[in-house]
């Protein structure tokens, strides 16, 4: 008899996000990251905090990628939580956005799924008849 068997498991978690606009497109896609991540306990206010980024990409859904890695990045590595998205600039290229949040409190924040990565697998962004639409997958 062995001492392990194979079984069948999904590691990734896929997200099709819409918006009116590129900029909302974003912004909802920041939302959809943090949706999937983090469950707020009512009750309790933490300090609101302000980040400014810059994000650069070789076009748009790169640009897509890129920007939820940063704010990946940003909870894992200072445990910023991004609860509003504000995009001051934005080119097929580049963006800058001002992030409101608020530092990972246990005591309020819970962790819904821990999101390893944010893949290049089966990224798309593309227009649509009622504005844009991207697919992202989330490693977990």
């Amino acid at each position: 008899m062995s001492n392990y068997k194979f079984f069948d498991h999904t590691a990734d978690i896929g997200v099709e996000v819409t918006g009116r606009t590129r900029k909302e497109l974003f912004v909802n896609a920041a939302e959809a990251l943090f949706d999937v991540m983090i469950e707020s306990k009512t009750g309790g206010e933490e300090a609101k905090q302000q980040k400014k980024i810059t994000v650069e990409g070789s076009d748009i859904a790169d640009l897509l990628i890129n920007f939820l890695r940063e704010l990946l990045y940003l909870f894992n590595g200072e445990k910023f939580i991004t609860g509003n998205c504000e995009i001051i600039k934005f080119t097929n290229k580049e963006l800058q956005a001002w992030l409101t949040g608020e530092s990972f409190n246990s005591k309020k924040h819970l962790i819904k799924t821990e999101i390893k990565a944010v893949t290049y697998s089966g990224a798309k962004v593309e227009k649509i008849k009622a504005g844009w639409r991207a697919r992202v997958i989330f490693d977990v």
